[in-house]
């Protein structure tokens, strides 16, 4: 999992249990060098101490703001040249639609949660493959309840599904460019996206009794497999959704 000399963009810290840290932190570990967005400047206070502490530059990137995603690409091009890997690791839809049924979801609500934590992608892909020159990965984070339909987990059920489908569809469209794409799905963990979810301590539960390991995926966990995918080991596979959870998949 040697990634020195590559370059990579990872969107979404919020803080130090968030995935797209725990990736940011392997992939450094590995050598590459990074720039890792957070989603504003109200946010910058808390992800910026971690990023100054491991020396990773950070940019704030709302993608709901208009034009904030060129913005981004465009400021990171220019402190890093090119890119190797991408990882998008953000989702969020509005409280009351994720808390309530899915055929009560409000159609803003709903397309919020789908621009946010689907399109997004789509958007990134299209802005960063013509600064991939070499091919590269480009990754993003799912979950079970987009194949199964978790209690709970409600609109971001069919947000997820229409999420590892897109994936499915930009390897197609991306491989003759060398660029793989893959979602990367794991288990339930404490991050902060994740606590907008109901119940999800029980969520967490369930999951650890389900798991053949018996035991919640660790966040180095997500991280290795997502830094293996980012790696030129990795350069045989695209447009898989991969399971990264202790094997809830397999268990009916």
């Amino acid at each position: 999992m040697n990634l020195s000399g590559k370059k990579g963009l990872i969107l979404g810290v919020a803080n130090d249990q968030s995935i797209a840290w725990g990736c940011a932190l392997m992939a450094k570990q590995m050598g590459a060098e990074l720039i890792v967005t957070c989603q504003n400047e109200k946010a910058r206070k808390y992800v910026e101490p971690l990023t100054i502490a491991e020396n990773i530059q950070l940019e704030a990137c709302n993608v709901e703001d208009p034009g904030a995603l060129e913005i981004l690409v465009n400021n990171a091009i220019k402190k890093l040249g090119h890119f190797d890997f991408v990882i998008h690791s953000i989702a969020w839809a509005p409280l009351e639609d994720l808390h309530g049924r899915v055929i009560d979801s409000s159609s803003i609500g709903f397309s919020r949660a789908m621009e946010v934590s689907c399109h997004s992608f789509a958007t990134l892909a299209k802005l960063c493959a013509p600064h991939m020159p070499s091919g590269g990965a480009l990754l993003t984070m799912s979950y079970l309840g987009a194949d199964e339909a978790v209690p709970h987990y409600g609109l971001m059920g069919p947000v997820k599904a229409a999420l590892e489908s897109l994936v499915r569809y930009m390897a197609v469209e991306l491989g003759a460019q060398k660029i793989r794409v893959h979602a990367v799905s794991p288990g339930p963990i404490a991050t902060r996206a994740a606590s907008g979810i109901d119940h999800f301590d029980e969520l967490m539960r369930t999951a650890s009794q389900k798991s053949p390991l018996g035991r919640p995926v660790r966040l180095e966990e997500i991280a290795s497999l997502s830094t293996f995918l980012c790696s030129d080991g990795a350069s045989g596979m695209t447009g898989q959704t991969i399971y990264v959870d202790g094997g809830c998949h397999a268990v009916a």
